[in-house]
């Protein structure tokens, strides 16, 4: 006689196959959704002697990256930056797919925000997140006032995005003070609504159909996908055609041969409205919800989800997935070199900016024989501290040709500003090479600050000086005016 512990022995039991960390795909997006958001409300705040993580400031003329600042002269950085940015793109397209769009476009993340959070967890206006294709239903006056209260509380978070993606080019100390000065600040203000506007209008009634019809990152990721670029990709082989090479329906029946039981929980949950099962479409943003849904309903029957994070290789093959390729290997050397580059222009910036320009009049001669030549400089102190600058002629021409104005007072340029001086140089030597023509002597200009040795710069210049018969007649001729 059998016992009932024996019968529950015997009892034979479904163990559930959930793979560690499929399951999760969901909560660890809205974890990193918590944490990008933080930091990117929270980045233009944090500032290191005045100067941003980011910040392109067209109104203060500077770039800042990574507390370092560069003047809009020094923008020579910015094309590295770009090609930083499209090589950046192309290794992480080539490598995860739109994993950008399902991880960390703002496009998602408000769509979650509104859809998930707002409309469906905060008012109840949708019954569950995991049901994406059923349509908003407004029957009811208590359903029409939560949906209205829906858009407002996105219209005011739209409203602080478009800030927060302003203070990346727009000081935040810079944003406050054109609020507080509205009047004066029109075209800011147009800016800041038109942003805010069009985040509302996108997240709240566009909503996919930018992802699908609008965005050109859509298109551009079919040519850099290839066999081992991972997605969200349905296993053919264990689940079965549900539909045929040319995307048609393939009369499918679930549960019989394969392991598909045409649940339909993989498109109920698909934000971007498609079947998974039909293949890589444009559409799919790898938000990685397909994948969940059918691990959860595999799990509970015993097998592996049929919808994996995978490439069509490791799939067709059982393998893994090869993540280091050829074309993937020479993305990241070009990120190196790029990365390298730019840190060695960083660290190799000039602390101040000199730019030379002649005057209209090419000399000017003294009766004393003297040749005076006049120059509009402008000066940048780009240090986070105000220096006195001085001028001075240098090399082998610099004990011919010395600075009457300024004269040896030093001037004072403040930190992260410039200031504009008339430079004149005068030489008592005969320095004329030509006897027919006027000769340009090459010369090299130094602004220093006299506080600090190590902050200087040289720059290239010409001085013009008279044919020796000119330079006799005109000494004689203002002679002759004395008497």
């Amino acid at each position: 006689m059998e016992t009932a512990q024996t019968t529950a022995i015997k009892k034979p039991k479904t163990e559930k196959f959930i793979p560690k960390g499929l399951q999760l795909f969901r909560k660890k997006r809205y974890v990193w959704y918590v944490i990008l958001t933080i930091v990117l409300l929270v980045a233009p705040f944090i500032t290191i002697n005045g100067i941003h993580i980011f910040l392109l400031s067209f109104t203060r003329g500077e770039l800042h990256l990574f507390f370092v600042n560069f003047n809009f002269q020094e923008l020579y950085v910015l094309p590295f930056l770009t090609i930083l940015l499209f090589v950046g793109i192309f290794l992480m397209t080539t490598m995860g797919g739109r994993v950008w769009c399902g991880w960390g476009c703002p496009q998602t993340i408000f769509r979650v925000i509104y859809r998930d959070l707002i409309q469906t967890k905060i008012l109840r206006l949708r019954k569950k997140i995991s049901n994406k294709q059923q349509p908003l239903v407004l029957n009811t006056a208590s359903k029409k006032f939560r949906y209205f209260l829906g858009l407002v509380i996105f219209f005011i978070i739209s409203a602080i995005a478009s800030a927060d993606f302003l203070f990346y080019f727009v000081a935040p100390i810079d944003f406050w003070h054109s609020i507080l000065n509205i009047t004066d600040h029109f075209v800011f203000l147009g800016f800041w609504i038109v942003i805010g506007l069009f985040l509302f209008v996108d997240g709240c009634f566009i909503a996919e159909n930018f992802c699908v019809y609008i965005c050109p990152y859509a298109r551009v990721q079919s040519v850099l996908y290839d066999n081992d670029t991972i997605m969200a990709i349905y296993n053919e082989n264990r689940g079965g055609a549900v539909y045929m090479p040319d995307g048609k329906p393939n009369n499918f029946q679930g549960g019989n041969d394969h392991d598909c039981i045409d649940c339909l929980r993989c498109v109920q949950v698909c934000p971007a409205h498609i079947d998974i099962r039909k293949g890589m479409q444009l559409e799919c943003v790898n938000c990685l919800e397909c994948v969940d849904a059918c691990t959860n309903v595999m799990g509970r029957m015993g097998k592996k989800s049929l919808v994996t994070w995978s490439s069509p290789n490791a799939i067709a093959k059982s393998n893994k997935i090869r993540f280091f390729r050829p074309k993937t290997i020479g993305y990241i050397v070009v990120l190196i070199l790029i990365v390298i580059i730019a840190i060695v222009l960083a660290f190799n910036k000039k602390d101040t900016l000199l730019n030379i320009n002649r005057t209209q009049e090419t000399y000017e001669i003294r009766r004393s024989g003297a040749v005076d030549n006049a120059y509009k400089v402008l000066i940048e102190n780009t240090d986070s501290k105000p220096h006195n600058f001085k001028i001075r002629v240098v090399g082998d021409l610099g004990k011919d040709i010395y600075v009457i104005s300024p004269k040896d007072d030093s001037f004072e340029v403040a930190a992260q500003d410039s200031r504009i001086i008339v430079l004149v140089l005068r030489t008592n030597k005969n320095l004329s090479q030509e006897q027919d023509a006027d000769t340009k002597l090459p010369i090299k200009v130094e602004s220093y600050a006299v506080d600090d040795p190590k902050i200087s710069i040289i720059k290239d210049s010409i001085f013009m000086y008279p044919t020796t018969d000119r330079l006799n007649r005109t000494v004689k001729k203002l002679k002759k005016e004395d008497y």
